[in-house]
């Protein structure tokens, strides 16, 4: 009877000593269910660049789904208990999405949350409609900043160093993997940045401004050449005033804006009313915060770019008239 005690002792004095190593250590099998990681991001663009690091080792649920509005979001109960099974989350940060840390609290998740944009070179918002957005983003960032930081490649890059560390933090087994998806896609990313140079280009530069609903694409102006104006400030949350639109229309008219583009998170009329006044064309649709569906033209981040690029080469082209010109409808 003694010996079967002690045995039973050691066992159990065992048993607790792997169990304090296994913790220790991050080995457990409690700590995440088996089969793919379960990542969460909070809109369709992010999501992409994590599925493309992540590849079939992660399972990624966007939060805001393509052709869908993040800034103006309001999340469901379903969004909650997608939180509470995470495994990991990923945020944009920068303020974006100024819902996302009350969700995260009221869900009750504990998975550790990616700031995306960790360590991307911001530019500042128009401060103009700094106040039409809410900057209190899950990295604690200050008020400044313009969120859009995907809009320039070079932080894409960024952006995926960042997945890829955190994919890797999350679940070490598969950290070579996704090591190597990072570096693959990093250098596709490099070829689509060496194609958006090239084509801005053979844009002249005279022809080089665009009217788009909202300051969404302040990082690709500032990295390639573009100069873009826009009613509203970096949120899609508040209407533009009248004073805004009539001084777009006046500058369309002053400094001859050959088109105006249509975001597809965004509602139309506007833009078609400012097209309409000023004599702009319209140029066509652009994605600034969100992909298209997977049959649109955009179901990818690097496919979004290139449907952007496409846009504006098209309407800016050499042989693109000046306003005052036919307007199309």
């Amino acid at each position: 009877m003694v010996g079967r005690r002690y045995v039973s002792e050691s066992f159990g004095l065992a048993a607790r000593l792997v169990l304090a190593f296994c913790v220790s250590v991050g080995l457990c099998a409690a700590a995440r269910a088996e089969g793919p990681l379960r990542a969460v991001a909070t809109f369709s663009i992010l999501g992409d660049l994590v599925r493309q690091v992540g590849g079939p080792d992660v399972r990624v649920t966007d939060l805001v789904g393509p052709d869908a509005d993040a800034h103006g979001y309001s999340p469901a109960p379903s969004d909650s208990r997608t939180l509470a099974q995470a495994d990991l989350v990923f945020v944009n940060g920068l303020g974006f999405e100024g819902w996302i840390d009350r969700l995260i609290k009221a869900s009750g998740s504990k998975a550790p949350v990616v700031v995306a944009s960790t360590g991307v070179a911001t530019i500042p918002g128009n401060p103009e409609h700094d106040h039409d957005h809410d900057r209190s983003g899950a990295d604690g960032a200050g008020h400044a900043a313009d969120p859009h930081a995907w809009q320039n490649v070079a932080n894409a890059k960024v952006y995926v160093a960042n997945i890829r560390d955190g994919l890797a933090k999350a679940d070490p087994a598969h950290a070579e993997a996704y090591a190597r998806n990072a570096t693959a896609y990093i250098a596709e990313l490099d070829r689509l940045e060496a194609e958006v140079r090239a084509t801005i280009e053979t844009i002249p530069p005279e022809h080089r401004r665009i009217i788009t609903t909202h300051d969404a694409f302040g990082y690709f102006s500032s990295a390639y050449g573009l100069r873009f104006l826009a009613p509203q400030g970096v949120s899609t949350d508040s209407e533009a005033s009248p004073r805004d639109v009539a001084r777009i229309i006046r500058q369309i008219r002053r400094d001859k804006v050959p088109a105006v583009f249509l975001e597809t998170v965004s509602d139309p009329r506007l833009m078609q009313q400012i097209a309409r006044e000023s004599g702009a064309r319209i140029g066509g649709k652009v994605f600034s915060d969100a992909l298209s569906g997977p049959s649109g033209p955009a179901p990818s981040y690097v496919a979004m770019m290139r449907s952007n690029l496409r846009a504006f080469a098209a309407a800016l082209g050499p042989s693109r008239p000046t306003p005052g010109g036919p307007v199309t409808r």
